[in-house]
């Protein structure tokens, strides 16, 4: 790992939040990688998507930015296992729910990007 690996993915997750957060799929088609794979790892909500199948869910969905809701979203851990294999975890409340998420990152086309996204949610406690 280079600081500039821990620049770039740590760049890559303030778009990958900030893309949630507006619902806004062309800045998550920039920090996904084509062939991504996506689970939800909920009990009872088991979710299995490529990127055009989440990117259509983006694109629905009502953004919670024009909601108003609250941004509240860390990246826990980045790890560098490999010069080509990285993983993120973060948290963040969207939607209202609390999720976790496992992110797995490769080089792509010169740049980090989200190969699998695995991840788990709760109901928001209030």
């Amino acid at each position: 790992m280079t600081k500039d690996d821990f620049k770039n993915v740590s760049t890559l997750m303030l778009d990958y939040f900030d893309g949630l957060y507006q619902a806004d799929s062309q800045v998550l088609r920039g920090v996904f990688h084509p062939n991504l794979v996506y689970v939800c790892a909920t009990k009872d909500d088991p979710l299995y998507l490529d990127l055009e199948q989440y990117m259509a869910r983006i694109d629905a969905r009502e953004a919670p930015a024009k909601r108003g809701d609250v941004r509240h979203e860390e990246v826990l851990s980045i790890a560098f296992v490999t010069p080509r294999l990285a993983h993120v975890t973060c948290r963040m409340v969207l939607m209202g729910r609390d999720y976790v998420d496992h992110l797995t990152l490769v080089p792509h086309l010169g740049a980090w990007r989200i190969v699998t996204k695995v991840f788990a949610y709760q109901p928001k406690e209030i």
